[in-house]
């Protein structure tokens, strides 16, 4: 029923808020991937892009640590998303980053961690051949 979903998503969004704000500051990463997912949910002319980041730890577990819908994949974007994490707490920069083609996230990583490697992720790589090659 309505009422019944509308108070699943009161809950949600209170516990959403609370994972949004926890603190960063013990926590150490190892590698971290980023991609902007691209959502037509609502049969709008235009898709969201939903820009992610998930984390390994040093134990080899994986997290997601954050995501919020961004404008395309812009460094200003993936830039607001990384300020945040540091904000949190995160002050240990991630050994390695892996990402796609996309020129923003690189940028923004070398501001917010700079100290971060940079590797292509092998998926998109070859994905974008065979899409230039098929």
């Amino acid at each position: 029923s309505p009422s019944v979903i509308a108070g699943l998503k009161a809950d949600w969004q209170v516990e959403y808020e609370r994972w949004q704000r926890r603190d960063l500051s013990a926590r150490r990463y190892v590698y971290i991937w980023a991609d902007g997912v691209y959502l037509q949910a609502r049969m709008e002319d235009h898709s969201e892009c939903m820009l992610v980041l998930i984390v390994t730890t040093p134990e080899v577990k994986k997290e997601l640590i954050g995501f919020q819908v961004g404008v395309r994949e812009s460094a200003q974007s993936w830039r607001e998303l990384l300020i945040d994490l540091r904000q949190r707490g995160l002050r240990i920069a991630p050994q390695l980053a892996i990402g796609d083609g996309a020129l923003g996230f690189w940028k923004a990583l070398d501001e917010a961690f700079p100290g971060t490697r940079h590797q292509r992720c092998w998926c998109h790589k070859v994905s974008n051949v065979l899409d230039k090659v098929a």
